[in-house]
């Protein structure tokens, strides 16, 4: 029963997160893009083409829910079957959710200024989405496509599902001119970094440790992060003294506290951590539920 508070507790709180991701994605959408005539990318932004394209040529006003719902019908599916049922049950919350409230917001105007829009439009586009990942679910869409990729691959896709933008946003050019379609480019690079220095899961580094301590620093590797070392024994070449070397490859999230981990346990100990573009083998990662 205590654990089933808990687990209610937990679940509250991730909701409530996802509704202020929600907000702020529905907000930017009515301020910054509408402002500025962007196109965010993704299936949104194949949303608001299709939205442009009905109010320009057909006369007709299309709800945004109208399309951008059904639009996510295969994602979700591949979240459910792939990824896990609880990630996709609460990104369809955040799709559901911020679907109607970009029908029901008003348009809001904060500056006009087309470049100003273009960058912090994408970054308050790309805070809203790391919101939504870092509680666990996405905003659907290609959010789904690039999770599922990176769980498969174990690499990070944001900057593909970036160029999978491009081609939408060339489309938009042709049809609606190229200057917004270039401006939300700018938007869709600034919202690719946030979500990049934010959502760092498929992230990897690898540490060099030289400790005194080997086994104690190997331990509380495996303890707090799941992950292995290797042990290799060399030599100092100042004072031809033998040394002890950990190499291990662990996700970034998980760098600063185990660093300081490990200076509880070796304050001396030398760390050099390095970025690591790709790991083949097998490399633990928190299973996504």
């Amino acid at each position: 029963m205590e654990q089933r508070m808990i687990d209610v507790k937990k679940d509250l709180k991730t909701l409530a997160i996802l509704t202020l991701g929600a907000a702020i994605y529905a907000f930017n959408l009515r301020s910054f893009v509408n402002t500025g005539g962007l196109f965010p990318g993704g299936f949104a932004g194949i949303t608001l083409l299709i939205q442009r394209i009905g109010s320009q040529f057909f006369h007709v006003a299309i709800p945004y829910s109208l399309v951008y719902l059904p639009l996510n019908i295969v994602p979700a599916y591949i979240g459910f079957r792939f990824i896990g049922k609880r990630f996709t049950i609460f990104s369809f919350y955040v799709v559901f959710l911020s679907s109607f409230l970009t029908d029901l917001l008003p348009d809001i105007t904060i500056t006009y200024d087309t470049l100003l829009i273009s960058i912090f439009g994408g970054i308050l586009n790309g805070v809203s989405i790391s919101v939504s990942l870092l509680a666990g679910a996405s905003g659907g869409g290609t959010d789904f496509i690039s999770i599922y990729f990176s769980e498969k691959k174990g690499i990070d896709t944001w900057n593909y599902i970036f160029l999978g933008n491009v081609c939408i946003l060339t489309l938009a050019g042709i049809l609606f001119g190229f200057d917004a379609a270039l401006y939300s480019i700018i938007f869709q690079f600034c919202s690719t970094q946030v979500i990049q220095m934010l959502y760092k899961r498929y992230q990897k580094d690898t540490l060099l440790i030289i400790t005194s301590k080997p086994r104690e620093v190997y331990e509380q590797i495996r303890i707090s992060t799941h992950h292995d070392a290797t042990l290799i024994e060399g030599e100092g070449c100042y004072e031809e003294a033998p040394r002890h070397i950990l190499y291990s490859v662990v996700g970034r999230g998980e760098v600063d506290r185990l660093m300081q981990e490990i200076r509880a346990i070796d304050e001396k100990a030398f760390i050099n951590v390095i970025q690591t573009e790709q790991v083949n083998g097998r490399f633990y990662r928190q299973p996504t539920k």
